[in-house]
């Protein structure tokens, strides 16, 4: 019984390999599927050439025009005034920013002119003897001669002998002496050269500030400068009083500008020129970051395209006969986003946008409406 079991299993197991057999053998010469070919479609446009004005762009910090910092030469206390000297405190021009107490100095100021004031006196008997034809001018100074106010010009020496009477005196030299003392007393008080905003204060009042000590910052809010870096192939382009735009950071709002000044020398490392741009505006403040667009020049018979149409080979992608072929041009200046190109042919077919996988060759189909760029059979 079990040897027949066997010999049923094994005809089964030899028919069942003799019909795999026939199936795969029957298989073997059925024709391959046959895969559809895919033809991109991409976006293309007929060059025109014409003029395209080159734009430069450029960023910056707005710096106030205008700007004092502030330094004390004396020393002293600093006394309260009749506005606090506080970040964002206005003054107007001739204000005072700073006072320092001075009531010790100026004693000493006041000491030197009484005895500029004695020492001419002195010698007025000899002035009328000796020296009558100048009497009368020297005796209208000491009438004019007020101690609470500035010391006046000491009169016109002429002669010779008066020079020498009135230098061997020591006139001359404490008069000097005066003038050096009312000037520096003049430092004991700091004035607003311009109407302006004081942006940093480092001092309080009442603090003891030493000379040469830095007391703060004053600026001028209502002109603004910004300084930018320009290739110096640009140099003999941009020119004082060229207009700019400015754009905010976001985007939202544009100043009209002007260039101010520009460098004359150009940056040994960076081979760039500084060029300074000029703005006014209510709505702007100093350390903004703005961009710039500067109207540089016109290029004639060039096309304006994304860089990232330009291969590293300086050239483009075509269509001729429904396939992709690459010509050689000549790109003339960069931009963030775009490129100029001159050598394209009027009426050459270019991408408008990127193919992936793009080659010399490669089969496409041409369209120029954006909506139909879905790949096709």
């Amino acid at each position: 019984m079990r040897k027949i079991i066997l010999s049923v299993i094994g005809v089964a197991l030899i028919i069942g390999a003799f019909l795999v057999a026939n199936y795969l053998i029957d298989n073997k010469h059925k024709p391959k599927p046959i895969i559809p070919k895919v033809i991109k479609t991409v976006l293309v446009e007929t060059v025109t050439n014409r003029t395209i004005p080159l734009v430069i762009s450029a960023n910056g910090n707005l710096v106030a025009k205008q700007r004092v910092e502030l330094y004390s030469e004396v020393q002293g206390i600093f006394k309260t005034g009749s506005k606090l000297f506080k970040p964002g405190q206005k003054f107007n021009k001739g204000e005072t920013l700073i006072r320092l107490d001075a009531s010790e100095y100026y004693a000493s100021v006041q000491s030197a002119k009484s005895d500029l004031y004695n020492s001419i006196a002195a010698i007025m008997p000899d002035l009328r003897l000796d020296f009558p034809e100048v009497f009368q001018k020297w005796q209208n100074y000491l009438n004019g001669f007020n101690l609470n106010k500035t010391t006046p010009k000491l009169p016109e020496i002429v002669e010779e002998k008066e020079n020498y009477f009135i230098t061997g005196r020591g006139i001359v030299s404490a008069y000097y002496n005066v003038k050096t003392l009312e000037q520096r007393l003049t430092k004991y008080r700091i004035i607003a050269p311009f109407s302006g905003i004081l942006t940093e204060a480092l001092v309080t009042e009442g603090t003891f500030v030493r000379s040469g000590q830095q007391l703060g910052e004053f600026i001028n809010p209502s002109v603004y400068e910004m300084e930018v870096a320009i290739s110096k192939s640009f140099a003999d382009i941009l020119k004082e009083g060229e207009s700019v735009t400015l754009t905010s950071l976001d985007n939202t709002k544009q100043y009209e500008a002007k260039v101010s000044r520009v460098n004359g020398s150009i940056d040994a490392t960076t081979q760039t020129i500084t060029v300074y741009i000029e703005v006014k505006h209510d709505d702007l403040k100093e350390g903004m970051y703005l961009e710039a667009q500067l109207n540089a020049e016109k290029v004639e018979d060039a096309i304006e395209i994304d860089r990232n149409l330009l291969l590293d080979s300086e050239e483009v992608y075509v269509v001729r006969d429904s396939l992709l072929d690459v010509i050689s041009v000549k790109p003339v200046h960069f931009s963030d986003e775009k490129v100029v190109l001159k050598n394209v042919p009027n009426g050459t077919i270019i991408l408008r946008k990127p193919v992936p996988g793009a080659y010399a060759g490669m089969h496409v189909k041409a369209a120029t409406n954006p909506t139909n760029t879905d790949s096709i059979p």
